[in-house]
């Protein structure tokens, strides 16, 4: 065997591994893989949405009002865009709710604890709003102990019923 034979042998072993492991990639089909590593047939589709995990369309509230009088207080429930429910005027409150909804702030937001507020009393009325607003849970609890809390309610007229007469 001549001198120059291993030396070329090794040059057509390596060229041949290298055409091998590229034709290998290219003829590699093109489907996608998911999370579980199963190859899919074309393009990811997520599964189709069953009826039962279908969040309801709107925004949907339970407005509960105690103390604010006959005729006020009870429990109500208020769904907007689109709206409806029980609340005896649930386009008002729908559209209180959206006018004090602002991008980046808590809606429902509680008085914060160093406001300084006014020592007068509004009354007896108190409410308690849970369900979803805007995407995000809401639990949120209303009185009319001093004047921000006064203030606080009055802002969400009609949601909360009117309590000034």
């Amino acid at each position: 065997m001549p001198q120059g034979t291993p030396g070329a042998l090794r040059r057509v072993l390596v060229l041949a591994a290298v055409s091998l492991a590229a034709g290998s990639l290219s003829a590699a089909p093109s489907v996608a893989y998911g999370h579980s590593g199963a190859a899919a047939g074309g393009p990811l589709v997520p599964p189709p949405v069953r009826d039962e995990d279908r969040a309801p369309s709107g925004d949907h509230l339970l407005v509960t009002v105690r103390g604010a009088g006959p005729g006020r207080d009870g429990t109500y429930e208020v769904r907007c865009h689109p709206d409806g429910g029980s609340h005896p005027d649930a386009a008002g409150a729908c559209r209180a709710l959206d006018r004090n909804t602002r991008w980046g702030q808590e809606t429902f937001a509680p008085v914060p604890q160093d406001s300084m507020c006014t020592m007068q009393y509004g009354g007896p009325a108190t409410a308690h709003v849970t369900g979803t607003w805007a995407g995000r849970p809401v639990d949120a609890r209303f009185d009319r102990s001093d004047g921000c809390e006064i203030g606080r309610w009055d802002r969400f007229v009609p949601l909360l019923p009117d309590v000034r007469d």
